[in-house]
């Protein structure tokens, strides 16, 4: 049995669990936030055994594709009492998934 901790934009979660639950897969949904750009994205678990492994991982893959999109720069300028920013918009790559697989030792369901 493998445990898929998956992070994911907020943008693609809702769909990302609906289509993994069509496609018979338990999962759990955990509300987190991210470090690049300060944006909310969340952490999907999902237990399956080994021979269903590969099928989950193509579910997470055809859900979230990464794609452009644009996002402030903060650019320091020089001001008359101190530092002033400017914004400039510049593009980044967001979405796509950032997966985990690990081997679980033991399941345990109470």
């Amino acid at each position: 049995m493998k445990l898929i901790i998956a992070v994911v934009q907020d943008e693609d979660a809702n769909r990302l669990v609906g289509t993994m639950m069509d496609e018979g897969f338990g999962v759990t949904k955990l509300a987190t936030t991210g470090g690049f750009l300060r944006a909310g994205n969340t952490t999907l678990l999902c237990g399956v055994d080994d021979d269903r492994l590969e099928a989950c991982l193509a579910v997470i893959e055809k859900v979230c594709r990464s794609r452009q999109q644009m996002s402030p720069a903060h650019t320091p300028m020089s001001a008359i009492n101190g530092t002033a920013y400017a914004a400039f918009p510049i593009e980044v790559t967001v979405g796509g998934a950032t997966v985990f697989v690990l081997s679980v030792d033991q399941f345990i369901k109470i």
